[in-house]
């Protein structure tokens, strides 16, 4: 998964802003790769809950290049993710990112970390299916939830 946060920072690391106060001249472009590998780490480790992972990384890496580079900045960052996300849909159900079986996504009632492998396509087990957050039922129309009632017995 590296290789798609290594990729951001080649195409970016040109352009990275270089504090004059710093000595070594590469604190910057260290804070832009720490924020790439995070980024992609956490899109391969909890990649549900992370709505707009391009955005996040832009958003904390931006204040490092000049006004002129963001676009460029964005696109790359842009397209690498995608194409990371891209990657991420077409492993393996039953098996993370670096080959690990995946794990439930819940805790015990000790609080240690559920063991069990969880439902394909799911991040609980089992045992702890009613955590998943579903929408998967039919949406009925506001009409037929209120037509069996008439609306002046429900008011009274």
């Amino acid at each position: 998964m590296y290789r798609f946060s290594r990729s951001i920072y080649r195409e970016i690391a040109s352009s990275v802003i270089e504090d004059e106060r710093d000595p070594t001249e590469c604190r910057n472009k260290q804070l832009v790769l720490d924020e790439c590998e995070e980024t992609i780490r956490r899109l391969a480790y909890d990649r549900r809950y992370f709505a707009r992972p391009a955005r996040s990384l832009f958003n904390s890496v931006r204040m490092h290049f000049a006004f002129g580079d963001q676009l460029r900045v964005w696109m790359v960052i842009d397209r690498n993710i995608k194409l990371a996300q891209q990657f991420m849909e077409q492993m393996p159900e039953r098996c993370g990112l670096d080959g690990v079986p995946r794990q439930c996504q819940a805790h015990t009632r000790r609080g240690t970390p559920c063991q069990r492998e969880p439902l394909p396509a799911r991040d609980y087990c089992p045992s702890h299916k009613h955590l998943e957050e579903t929408f998967d039922g039919p949406e009925l129309p506001l009409e037929a939830l209120t037509r069996d009632y008439d609306l002046e017995e429900v008011r009274a």
